[in-house]
């Protein structure tokens, strides 16, 4: 390997160094209060999507919302007895039907969860914005730095196989960085905390309390709807897609289309 490349390895070094800097967040929570809502544990776990599936269905349980036509949602009536603002956000975007996809972006919905995201990066359980993305564009000059040192030292006649080589381990260094979620290691242990606390029950019967169900869903996502709320979660789509193949059952064994539980209808 030329030794210029050395230049650049170290440069990489440094691009590398400063993005584990930036990516770095204390929480400046004390650990001891109350956890954060619903809506704020889905975004912390499965982000704005699952955030705005938790109000979804807290709206749904007063009646608020429904599932509309080919995988869509639907208003009801009114929000019902709410403050919180992103359900009340949520559902001011629901000029018509949408699909939970196109929903999460509306913008309504969409600023109420960014106010959300605010008070969470406050809090420390989500990285600041702006130092995750300049994190992201350092991580990704680290490539662009290998390749420009692997052809800029290359002598005449040879290849530049040894000096990618030597540059490989930095780039998987980048991309594993890269890879770590918006979400801070406070906020997954405090998900973690919250799992083990509250493992999913094996049938909606055990749970009677509709602020648990949304409790449920913001911890695990699509197997807490499919057992509580299994029609109004296939008929709205709130599913991954991939759940949907097929004739639709329950964890509890049950149809997803066959009678009304015991936690807000059931369905």
């Amino acid at each position: 390997m030329p030794t210029g490349m050395w230049w650049f390895i170290g440069a990489t070094c440094g691009q590398l160094l400063l993005a584990a800097v930036l990516l770095r967040t204390r929480s400046r929570g004390s650990g001891t209060g109350d956890p954060p809502p619903p809506q704020a544990l889905a975004l912390l776990r499965g982000g704005r999507q699952a955030a705005v599936t938790v109000a979804l269905v807290a709206l749904h349980q007063r009646g608020a919302v429904a599932a509309g036509r080919k995988h869509t949602i639907r208003a009801n009536g009114g929000p019902g007895r709410t403050r919180d603002p992103v359900q009340l956000g949520v559902h001011g975007a629901l000029h018509r039907a949408f699909r939970l996809r196109d929903l999460a972006h509306r913008p309504e919905a969409r600023r109420a969860v960014d106010a959300l995201s605010g008070e969470l990066r406050g809090a420390g359980l989500l990285r600041p914005r702006t130092r995750l993305w300049g994190a992201r564009m350092l991580l990704g000059c680290v490539p662009l730095t290998v390749l420009a040192g692997a052809y800029a030292t290359q002598a005449p006649g040879t290849s530049p196989a040894g000096a990618l080589a030597a540059g490989a381990l930095p780039v998987l260094a980048a991309v594993a960085l890269l890879r770590l979620p918006s979400a801070t290691p406070a906020a997954r242990r405090l998900l973690a905390g919250l799992r083990e606390r509250h493992p999913l029950p094996a049938h909606r019967r055990e749970v009677t309390d509709g602020g648990q169900v949304q409790l449920y869903v913001a911890l695990y996502g699509d197997p807490a709807l499919s057992l509580f709320l299994p029609r109004f979660s296939r008929d709205g789509g709130l599913l991954d897609r991939r759940r949907e193949t097929g004739r639709f059952r329950s964890p509890g064994g049950r149809d997803g289309g066959s009678g009304r539980g015991a936690v807000g209808g059931g369905c």
